[in-house]
């Protein structure tokens, strides 16, 4: 999909980037035909898309000390005072956007700047791998950045666009993630497929029904649309981040006391505690304003509406201590473990010592239900616009961090019953395929 052109005198170097929601990655062409990723840290093609603002940068310095990736991360975890900014593809299309917000230390920065930061670092990495100022991009994007409002999707593309231009792209264009991911698996196969691509990421499920194959590669050489072969698109705002915060609900903070009922009054059905709190404290760009003090004033006062007492004083230390996003991790490291053993142990010593919670897979898989049946179904959906009977679907290939959730994928390849599962690389399958991509567009 081409979205804009800029100009330029000569035909400087170009390069491909997958910003993601959880983890992002960046290709280079290599070789006559091939791509290859940039080592964005020592040992990894692919770096979370974190960054952390350190409150201690000396007052004297116009901006804050920034690190990036798995520094970033371990910063926070390691209690280094700071803020830590991650799933910032979320505010695109958002009034977030150019709101800002509170690093430490009487600073503040815009979510816009944030992205645009974050850009500018993959940009600078990219081009001292290459050797070259890199000015033209392939640029990667979900089918919806916002479900159901154009305006709001437009307007999220056009964000991510205009930060790439300040950082320095004179020419950008734009691919669907999920046709860079079939790219990538047409590369590697020696006949014709009818592929559905299942990319399901930190920040949206994205679903694409593309015909690949050697022949139609050749024949594509020396254009940028391949639009016969794209049979149709489609994709729901729901994924790995959602599955997080449905799993912080679910096993952690009820500990806190979500869910729970407020004293008995005579004549009064029970009821439940407020909850705002906890939507927001599960919500990785909301969870700083519950420290805010008049809101933690607020949670003090609401003591008595606690039955059980050990639920508000962990709510509240929570709040004070700042363990709103070690919370939020904890949820996210639960995902991953029920997706690799089945259950997970979440320790919880910080909030409380001797604390922990639970997890097993049914109970993770109960938890996402509701966004489970709606990612199912817009897989069904790609196939329902394309036209294509399920059975005709040749191979399901699955792509994106999320992918590693087996229920997920049992139950959007239970949709295609002929067809073959094949995983691609979770993490860098989009990255290559808008690499190869941009060779084309670029005439490489």
């Amino acid at each position: 999909m081409r979205t804009s052109t800029g100009t330029a005198e000569a035909a400087p170097g170009f390069v491909a980037i997958d910003f993601g929601t959880s983890n992002s990655a960046v290709a280079l062409p290599a070789g006559p035909q091939g791509v290859r990723l940039v080592a964005l840290e020592p040992g990894h093609p692919t770096m979370p898309t974190a960054v952390f603002y350190r409150a201690d940068t000396p007052a004297h310095l116009p901006e804050a000390e920034r690190l990036y990736g798995r520094a970033a991360v371990a910063a926070y975890v390691e209690g280094v005072d700071g803020r830590l900014m991650r799933s910032m593809k979320s505010v695109l299309g958002s009034s977030l956007l150019d709101q800002s917000t509170d690093i430490g230390a009487g600073r503040r920065v815009r979510y816009r700047d944030v992205v645009t930061g974050y850009l500018r670092r993959l940009k600078a990495q990219a081009e001292a791998e290459a050797g070259q100022a890199l000015q033209r991009l392939v640029l990667g994007r979900p089918v919806f950045f916002v479900d159901d409002d154009p305006a709001r999707d437009a307007q999220a593309a056009a964000a991510l666009e205009a930060a790439a231009r300040e950082v320095g792209f004179a020419e950008v264009q734009f691919q669907y993630e999920p046709i860079a991911a079939a790219l990538d698996y047409e590369s590697h196969i020696e006949r014709e497929q009818l592929v559905l691509v299942a990319d399901i990421g930190g920040g949206t499920s994205d679903f694409s029904l593309v015909r690949v194959g050697p022949e139609r590669a050749r024949r594509s050489q020396g254009r940028a649309e391949r639009r016969d072969d794209i049979l149709a698109s489609h994709g729901v705002h729901l994924a790995g981040t959602d599955f997080d915060r449905h799993v912080e609900l679910a096993a952690i903070l009820p500990l806190l006391g979500y869910g729970a009922l407020r004293p008995a009054r005579p004549g009064e059905a029970p009821r439940e505690v407020p909850n705002a709190v906890y939507f927001d404290l599960a919500t990785w760009h909301l969870i700083n304003t519950v420290y805010a003090p008049a809101r933690v004033a607020e949670l003090r006062s609401m003591k008595s509406w606690y039955a059980e007492p050990r639920h508000h004083a962990r709510l509240l230390n929570a709040v004070t201590e700042r363990l709103g996003h070690a919370l939020a991790a904890a949820a996210e490291q639960a995902k991953i473990d029920v997706a690799l053993n089945g259950t997970a142990h979440i320790d919880l010593g910080e909030l409380e010592g001797g604390l922990a919670a639970a997890l097993q897979e049914d109970r993770a898989a109960a938890a996402i239900e509701a966004d489970l049946q709606r990612i199912v179904q817009a897989a069904a959906e790609t196939a329902r616009m394309a036209g294509v009977p399920p059975g005709a679907v040749n191979v399901v290939y699955f792509t994106g961090g999320s992918t590693g959730l087996r229920p997920l994928v049992n139950r959007i390849a239970a949709g295609f019953p002929s067809a073959a599962v094949v995983r691609g690389d979770r993490f860098a399958s989009v990255a290559q395929g808008l690499g190869l991509h941009a060779r084309v567009v670029f005439g490489a």
